[in-house]
């Protein structure tokens, strides 16, 4: 029974991994499949039905105006780019603190992209008419902006625009930027004309293309930021009125969203980047996320504020001051802004999952931590040494309760050996037997379920931690936010060639060193444990390991590196709690063979 017991919850955890593994890898790809094959089609429809060419000659027209407009240099310790003065765009930033690649000749990450082509990016502010008036007469996305003072912008040198409409409108916008990620955009507007006019402020942040979907000619680096779009969220994100507003781009494509409220902020997020337009905390507010599509065939997703109406009377003025975040979902910087500008949930950005209670005093933790060790992956083995430690009497009663079982095998193995004819007395004599020896056959069940919780939340904290990106371990890991670099098939690193790229065994060849040492340390623990009664059972659990160490090869280093010690530190716990008990260990054997 015990031993069933154990059989089942090892084949309940293996399906746990298999169905992560289905979720994260096979379906993916699939789906990805099927939604380019989707846009192909659509494409095709396009070009036979021959749609829109004198739009496609307005977005022709429309990119020469960009191009041809004045850029004005952003130069922060974080970020520089530029802003255009065509539709007043933010639509050219850099994160100046993050590589694309490992190594100091790596660009910087993009996070704005001018080009509006795939993964482009950009974000505006403007005025719509809320009375009869005319909208192209307010500032909007193709508004020639005209800089006033200001060469560049830098924390200490913010920037003036202006633009006059055919009302009599004046409208001017100061731009200034901090140190770290976020835009202060204070607009005003004047009314030199004759008739009173009601306006609302909008803001907006359009993105071009899935970043879900891979085109045929993905490269390397675009299939692994793809790793991160099924386990933290990315599409829209934000707060209003004090609720949580979350679309992926699956949910975009259906129909989107509206909604309404008081105070609150709107953007899209990727695992590591945000770009998020934010109202007065006291402006109501409408919000809105779409999908349609461009002229050139590709998606544009885009989520906006739309803002109250204000009536502006001859000689009349009004102002409003709104915000852009675009930069790194640090913990400190996002905290910073949401305590500091009353930016409600704004570190909800972060996707700290179904588990929040849990990663987020992990992430206190490891930040502490690396803190004290300077080295990352230090900082998950001290981490995981005190998350055991907080479960040790746990894991204590569950490995006394393996260690029984296993000294009872002999016994067991005599009562089938005995009843082997007659199922219904075997299973009688062996709850018996658990009733004298005073073990429990679902003692080591409970502690272990109690900690599956836990390892996801872990899990989930370490995939999220943008400190973990780039950061090095020792010897061969110099990303622990990628996969181990080593693979059996090019012989841990000295054939110069990619065993991943091997049709059908290549998941085999592409395991690496940590991996390798995380399914040992998986197989060293499975023999401490009761040996399974029925042969077929054994050979299954013996089969475990290798299965897990495939499956575990493409996660992050830092994530397996976890694993590996984890399983390490389990090993010396068992082994020590099952000797205590009396019972030999196929490592006592091996030992008295050696001193022999």
């Amino acid at each position: 029974m015990g031993d069933q017991k154990n059989m089942f919850l090892a084949i309940a955890l293996a399906l746990v991994v298999l169905t992560i593994y289905q979720f994260l890898v096979v379906e993916p790809a699939a789906k990805q499949r099927r939604a380019s094959q989707e846009i192909q089609q659509q494409l095709a429809t396009q070009e036979k039905q021959n749609i829109a060419p004198t739009v496609q000659l307005t977005n022709q027209i429309a990119a020469q105006a960009m191009q041809a407009a004045q850029k004005i240099l952003v130069d922060s310790p974080s970020l520089d780019g530029s802003i255009s003065t065509y539709g007043g765009r933010f639509n050219d930033l850099f994160l100046r603190q993050y590589r694309e690649e490992l190594g100091e000749n790596s660009s910087e990450v993009r996070l704005l992209d001018p080009s509006l082509s795939r993964g482009g990016e950009f974000a505006m502010f403007g005025w719509r008419a809320a009375d009869d008036g005319a909208n192209n007469t307010l500032p909007g996305l193709e508004t020639k902006w005209t800089l006033v003072s200001g060469q560049s912008l830098t924390p200490q040198t913010p920037v003036m625009f202006r633009y006059e409409s055919s009302e009599g409108l004046v409208f001017t916008r100061e731009v200034s930027v901090d140190d770290q990620y976020m835009f202060t955009i204070i607009d005003s507007v004047q009314n030199d004309g004759a008739a009173t006019r009601t306006i609302r402020p909008f803001s907006q942040v359009r993105k071009y293309g899935d970043p879900t979907i891979l085109p045929e000619d993905a490269t390397p680096m675009d299939k692994r930021k793809l790793r991160g779009s099924f386990v933290s969220h990315q599409g829209v994100i934000g707060a209003v009125d004090g609720e949580g507003i979350k679309y992926n781009y699956k949910k975009i494509r259906k129909g989107g969203g509206e909604g309404s409220g008081v105070g609150g902020w709107i953007g899209f997020t990727s695992k590591y980047w945000l770009t998020a337009i934010i109202a007065p905390a006291d402006e109501v507010l409408e919000t809105n996320t779409r999908m349609f599509r461009s002229s050139g065939g590709a998606d544009v997703f885009e989520a906006s504020l739309l803002g109250a109406p204000r009536e502006v009377s001859p000689g009349m003025s009004i102002q409003i001051t709104q915000r852009l975040f675009a930069g790194a979902k640090k913990v400190d910087a996002l905290q910073s802004y949401q305590e500091d500008l009353g930016i409600v949930r704004f570190d909800e950005a972060i996707d700290w999952g179904l588990f929040w209670f849990l990663t987020r005093p992990y992430f206190v933790v490891l930040d502490w931590l690396y803190g004290i060790f300077g080295n990352f992956g230090l900082a998950i083995m001290a981490l995981t040494v005190i998350i055991k430690a907080i479960f040790f009497p746990l894991a204590n009663k569950s490995y006394e309760s393996m260690a029984r079982m296993k000294a009872l095998s002999p016994k067991m193995e005599k009562l089938k050996e005995l009843h082997k004819e007659d199922k219904q007395k075997l299973q009688q004599e062996t709850m018996a037997l658990y009733k004298r020896e005073k073990v429990s056959p679902f003692g080591g069940c409970v502690p272990i379920l109690l900690q599956i919780p836990v390892f996801f939340a872990l899990y989930k904290t370490l995939y999220i931690s943008l400190e973990m990106r780039h950061s090095p371990f020792y010897g061969w890991i110099k990303d622990l936010s990628e996969p181990d670099p080593t693979a059996i098939g090019n012989l841990f690193g000295l054939i110069p060639w990619d065993a991943a790229s091997v049709p059908v065994i290549g998941a085999v060849l592409a395991v690496g060193i940590w991996p390798l040492l995380m399914g040992l340390t998986m197989g060293a623990q499975q023999l401490l444990n009761p040996p399974a009664p029925d042969p077929m059972q054994r050979k299954i659990f013996a089969f475990m390991p290798v299965v897990f160490t495939i499956l575990m090869a493409p996660f992050a280093a830092g994530l397996v590196i976890y694993w590996t010690w984890n399983n390490f530190l389990s090993l010396i716990q068992q082994y020590i709690i099952t000797k205590k008990n009396g019972v030999d260990t196929p490592f006592d054997k091996w030992i008295r063979r050696l001193k022999r």
